[in-house]
């Protein structure tokens, strides 16, 4: 038997949807022929002129008339097992006793109460994370909106052995031999699950979607207006890069078509990774922020086929993502921001960092409980200062969540400060000022209260 045949055979075991087993296919076929996904430079030109959110002006009747043909979808698939984490990882408390899940929906009702407008809400979650979303969201009986549900969830699909393309096996535990498809899966859920379906017979017209543990991306009243002003199918929420940004996407005009595309990282050639990383040369990074145009993505997908096209990201990993020593395999995968590249007048717009704030390490979770950031009435983040302090924390000690709050059960104040480097085992007393720079070395001990730092 193929590999391919006992990849479908082993999805349709498991209740995989058709559509998925589809739009898989469609990749398989590409990894045999030796498609990489890969996107050199000389092919794209920078990306040099976004919109800013900062010079639009759109008016009151203007966004309540978007945002009420507008439904919010958050990424919540990933288990934050970077973290220690073996739950949904928006169930991670930020600050206040409140976790990612609790401050989103604070988020969303605050706009449906300003504008008066129902704004649905809706989590893609895993077969990891849905019982979860789904129990703790029971907290929140009025949130539902309709018959539309607060969870679908997204597909998942054989890991292959890097040697024959074959569905690994893995008896020492079995859910290893499957992952996510990327978000591009997002596109696939939605038609698979008939949520499309249903938020169009609802009346909804848009969609935001933005990253479940990324606290700046709340409803914008002047991003939707924009967005429906536009008449564009697609548009994406842009950052400009400092020279810290080294990560993340990047978007570009493709030079045979000018059509806008996103290039990632795993999509540049290693030669050429001083390209992708120069914030002078590609000035703007993808928040993965997406507005989309529910309407024009279902014309998008009419024909019978759930393939939208989007490039293959072909990803190494093994088996056992802690054992590398474990069996080397391929997972699959697409970007949901690829898909700016297949909707043709599709754009972007740059927004301020205020709306990039991603928890990916507790580097970034010690600035979020710190008083750099308050948290407003409406479940915002917000910041006056003018710029965010660097964090570093040193991985052995504070990567996972069990090993931070032990450490530092209180965040010190960080307002003064503009770089915190820990690179031993500190325990944090409550009332620790930074100021300036603080260093602190690799012999560990205890930071006591009072100010530290260069400033001090």
């Amino acid at each position: 038997m193929s590999g391919l045949l006992a990849a479908q055979e082993k999805m349709r075991a498991a209740g995989v949807s058709e559509a998925a087993i589809e739009v898989f296919s469609h990749y398989y076929h590409q990894l045999e022929q030796g498609v990489t996904g890969m996107i050199p430079e000389d092919t794209i030109e920078p990306y040099l002129d976004p919109p800013l959110l900062a010079d639009l002006t759109v008016s009151e009747e203007a966004a309540r008339a978007a945002l009420a043909q507008t439904a919010i979808i958050k990424l919540n698939g990933g288990l934050g097992t970077s973290m220690g984490l073996d739950r949904a990882k928006t169930l991670l408390e930020v600050r206040e006793g409140k976790n990612f899940l609790d401050l989103i929906v604070g988020q969303v009702q605050s706009v449906r109460e300003r504008y008066d407008v129902q704004l649905p809400l809706l989590f893609m979650t895993s077969f990891r994370t849905d019982d979860d979303t789904q129990s703790y969201l029971a907290r929140y009986p009025e949130l539902a909106v309709g018959d539309l549900p607060l969870t679908f969830v997204q597909n998942q699909e054989p890991k292959l052995r890097a040697d024959d393309l074959t569905p690994v096996s893995w008896p020492a535990d079995p859910t290893l031999e499957w992952c996510p498809p990327g978000h591009g899966d997002l596109y696939t859920a939605l038609i698979g699950s008939g949520i499309l379906d249903q938020l169009l017979a609802a009346g909804y017209r848009y969609a935001s979607v933005s990253n479940g543990d990324n606290l700046g991306a709340y409803p914008s009243p002047t991003i939707a207006g924009w967005f429906a002003s536009t008449g564009a199918p697609y548009a994406a929420e842009l950052c400009r890069r400092t020279i810290n940004d080294k990560k993340g996407g990047h978007l570009a005009r493709r030079k045979r078509d000018g059509q806008l595309i996103l290039r990632d990282t795993a999509q540049t050639l290693p030669e050429e990774m001083d390209f992708f990383t120069d914030e002078h040369r590609h000035p703007y990074f993808h928040t993965n922020n997406l507005w989309m145009d529910l309407r024009q993505l279902k014309d998008r997908l009419t024909g019978g086929s759930a393939v939208l096209g989007l490039p293959l990201i072909r990803n190494e990993k093994t088996v056992d993502p802690t054992d590398s020593d474990s069996t080397p395999v391929i997972q699959v995968e697409t970007a949901m921001g690829a898909a700016i590249e297949v909707f043709p007048g599709s754009t972007a717009i740059c927004v301020g960092r205020d709306r990039f704030l991603p928890v990916k390490t507790t580097n970034e979770l010690l600035l979020l409980r710190s008083d750099v950031y308050r948290l407003s009435p409406a479940g915002r983040l917000e910041t006056d200062l003018d710029h965010s302090p660097e964090v570093a924390l040193s991985g052995k000690y504070y990567k996972t969540i069990a090993k931070f709050d032990q450490r530092i059960p209180s965040a010190p104040s960080l307002r003064a400060a503009t770089k915190l480097q820990v690179d031993g085992d500190w325990q944090f007393e409550a009332g620790v000022t930074i100021a300036g720079a603080a260093e602190f070395g690799p012999e560990g001990g205890t930071v006591t209260a009072g100010v530290h730092g260069s400033a001090q």
